[in-house]
Formats: structure tokens, C-alpha cells, sequence
């Protein structure tokens, strides 16, 4: 059936069709959601029963100062942390900057010069490529300090080439680097199934190869964390899924115990390790934040599926297609063309809670190799947390989608964003019934 242009609807037309269709779409999801919002009890038992487990009261929101010495409220934390993602030790510390300050702590920590490091996720996230030294000099990289690098490029399909993976495991491996997140790349996120046979697999041909999980966006996605099915570290960000929008930073590292403090001996010094450091009297925030974690993941996942199902509607690609298992909160969104990146990140700043009178244009990111376009006024800088978007200006123009504390909000944004595509005529309405 032809198109017709949207310009030639009233504004009363638009609206009403736009409406429509959000809704039909949530139709479409609403077994999806109805699971996850039930799926909310069993996460969050876990943080109750780890709070349990440590009695943690309002005695232990205090932190003590200067070195951090003895900080008997932070080691209570690493234990929460510890239970709740199945780890032997856990490393949760404000002095992380960010997932990729955890993961280059960690990845420093473990790797000595002439170590062998193999990711087999294809190319990394873009902020690890100047700390692994594939992209920049002479910053002081893995690379620069004698460590070899070698990574396995994705099948076409964007699943592990196993084969090349075999091929790989001939040659012993310090460290093999799993990103479980699909990143900027066109590929499905891994599912804890995945990383448990990838595990497996890794081990029962070099049992002393160390199996490095970068968990960033996959916390409480399923019903286990990699550290519980074969994992022997993992490391994330504070202000992404475990922080429940309201920890103002830091980063965790969790797994084997010597790992973690071989990792911690690399963001203090070695013979402070995981012992110093304070946390700036902001435990009751990360306390609360993880309390809130499993329901914003929840809606988070409702507002990625509603998102996708409401752009394949409109023709447009997406990954993952609605229905397909999610091992993160991104939905891709392929919008192929910088013109409708553009229209949508606009609309979506447009209907955040902080800075919704800003115009997001592409800019220089620290750590990235292409201008970004970003989207999404979070009340902690850089979090994502409350609905954002954010897109690589390069062909084939993918937006990636995160976050939402809940999916009225996640409605509102998509809502503005049909409008907006309808007004410059990025896509169309059916023709006007004659009946």
C-alpha cells in the first residue's frame, strides 16, 4: 500500500495515530512484560536475603576517611555485593570511574608482560581499545607493557566463531576477555547459557585460563550473573544497571578472591590492595541503589521491548527482534541515516527529566574513536539510567537504546519521537480512509 507524506495530516491525525500505534505495540509485549515485572520477586529476594545475611542496618551508611583503613561498612558491602552476584569476593569501590576503569583495573591486575590476552567477542567496546593499546600510543596500554593481544572477529550471523575459538585455545591464554553486552556492534548480547558453555568450553581445554566477563548492562538481565556459571571475574559500572539511578559513581569487580585482589592491588597499590580506600559516606546510596536495581532493570527491559517492537513496525531493523532472550538492556535500532539519529535523540532529550531544553548534537567523546550523538538528561551524569540513547555516526547509523525506570516514561519519548519522524517525513501514515 503507498504512503502518503506526513504533512498532509493535522496535527489531531498524528497524534492519534501515533497513539495508536505505541499502544498496539504494547499490546504486542505485554506477555513479555507481565514476566518481567513478576520476574522483579526473585532478584530482588536475593538483595534482601544478601542484606539479611550482613544485617545491614543505618550504622553501616557511615564510611571513615583519609585511608579507609578497617572500614568494616565497606567490607559489609563487597560481602552484599559477593552474594548477590555468586562470587568468592567483591571489590565495590567509589574510586572506579566507570565500567572501563573496572575492566582496566582488573585487566592490569591479572595480566603480567608476556601474557596472552584473547577476546573472542570480536573488537571490544570502544573505551578498551586504548587500554588494550589497538588504538593510541605510547598512553601506557597492555601492549606498551609486553602483553599480546589477539581477538576473534564475530560470525556474520554476530555468534562466537567456536571453530576459530578451538583454533585459539592451542596456544595458551593468561586471559580470555568475554563482552557480554553487544556494545556499538550489530550482534546479539550473550545469554548466561552462552557464557556458561563458553566457560566450560575454556576451561576443559586450559583449566588455568582466566575467564574475564565485562558484565556492563547485563546485571540482573537473568536469573544468574557469570561468576555463578563459570566465570572467574567479572567487573561493571555503578551508574549503569546495579546503581538504580541514584549511585552517584564508582564501579565493582567481583570473582575468584585472589583476582579481585590482584585487580584492587592496581587501583590502590600493591600491599594496600582492597583495604583502603573510602567511599566518601556514600554507602546508603549504593546500598538503595541496589535495592532498586532489579525493578529498573525490569523496566528497562519492558521499555527496550516496546522499543523494538514499535520501530520493526515502522520498518526499520532491530536487534533484538521482539521476543528474542535479552542479555542486556540495548535495543539496536538500525535508523540508516544521521538525519533520523538525529530526530530521535532530539526527541528523546526532549522528554528527559534533566536537560530536556538541550539539542544533542554529535560531539568528541573521551575513549571513542567516532563523534557521538547522546541523549538522555539523567540525574547522574553519564548513567543512562532513565531512557537514553546514544549513536556512532557511521553507517549504517545504529541507535542504541538503554534504561527507563519505567515504561509510562519509556511511551512518552517514543511518542515524541514518531511525532518528530512524522513531521520531517522520515516515515509515513497509511493513506486516509475514504470510508
Amino acid at each position: 500500500m503507498q504512503k502518503l507524506p506526513s504533512n498532509k495530516y493535522n496535527e489531531q491525525v498524528i497524534e492519534t495515530w501515533v497513539n495508536q500505534e505505541i499502544s498496539n505495540a504494547f499490546k504486542q509485549i505485554e506477555n513479555f512484560a507481565l514476566a518481567k515485572t513478576a520476574g522483579v520477586k526473585e532478584h530482588l529476594e536475593r538483595v534482601l536475603n544478601a542484606f539479611s545475611s550482613e544485617k545491614i542496618g543505618s550504622h553501616n551508611f557511615s564510611s571513615l576517611s583519609g585511608y579507609g583503613h578497617g572500614d568494616h561498612n565497606r567490607d559489609s558491602i563487597d560481602r552484599v555485593f559477593a552474594k548477590i552476584l555468586g562470587a568468592e569476593k567483591a571489590a565495590v569501590r567509589m574510586q572506579f570511574v566507570s565500567g572501563t576503569h573496572a575492566i582496566c583495573s582488573a585487566l592490569f591486575g591479572i595480566l603480567r608482560p608476556g601474557d596472552k590476552l584473547l577476546c573472542i567477542t570480536g573488537q571490544p567496546y570502544d573505551t578498551l581499545e586504548e587500554v588494550i593499546g589497538t588504538r593510541g600510543k605510547g598512553q601506557g596500554s597492555l601492549i606498551d607493557f609486553g602483553i599480546s593481544y589477539e581477538e576473534i572477529s564475530l560470525k556474520d550471523d554476530g555468534k562466537i566463531d567456536i571453530k576459530s575459538l578451538n583454533k585459539a585455545l592451542e596456544i595458551n591464554r593468561k586471559v580470555v576477555f568475554i563482552q557480554r553486552s553487544c556494545g556499538y556492534n550489530w550482534r546479539p548480547s550473550l545469554t548466561i547459557n552462552s557464557i556458561k558453555n563458553l566457560c566450560e568450553r575454556i576451561h576443559n581445554r586450559q583449566p588455568d585460563c582466566i575467564c574475564f566477563v565485562d558484565n556492563c548492562y547485563g546485571e540482573f538481565v537473568e536469573n544468574r550473573e557469570p561468576t555463578e556459571v563459570g566465570a572467574d571475574l567479572i567487573a561493571g559500572s555503578l551508574i549503569k544497571n546495579l546503581g538504580g539511578t541514584i549511585t552517584p559513581t564508582g564501579g565493582y569487580i567481583a570473582g575468584r578472591a585472589n583476582l579481585v585482589e590482584q585487580a584492587c592491588c592496581r587501583l590502590t597499590a600493591p600491599g594496600i590492595g582492597n583495604k583502603g580506600g573510602t567511599s566518601f559516606d556514600l554507602n546508603r546510596l549504593v546500598l538503595q541503589g541496589l535495592f532498586l536495581s532489579p525493578q529498573m532493570v525490569s523496566e528497562a527491559l519492558i521499555g527496550a521491548e516496546l522499543s523494538a517492537e514499535v520501530f520493526r513496525s515502522l520498518g526499520f531493523d532491530v536487534n533484538p527482534t521482539p521476543g528474542e532472550n535479552r542479555g542486556d538492556i540495548i535495543q539496536a535500532v538500525c535508523l540508516r541515516s544521521p538525519k533520523a539519529i538525529k530526530v530521535v535523540c532530539q526527541a528523546f532529550q526532549a522528554s528527559s527529566p534533566i536537560g530536556s531544553y538541550l539539542d544533542p548534537i554529535p560531539a568528541e567523546m573521551p575513549g571513542y574513536n567516532n563523534d557521538l550523538l547522546m541523549a538522555g538528561g539523567t540525574f547522574i551524569d553519564g548513567s543512562t539510567s532513565e531512557f537514553s540513547a546514544d549513536a556512532p555516526l557511521k553507517p549504517p547509523y545504529n541507535l542504541y537504546i538503554q534504561g527507563g525506570t519505567h515504561h509510562a516514561h519509556i511511551k512518552i519519548a517514543l511518542k515524541k519521537a514518531l511525532i518528530a519522524l512524522l513531521k520531517t517525513d522520515l516515515i509515513a501514515l497509511p493513506p486516509l480512509s475514504t470510508t
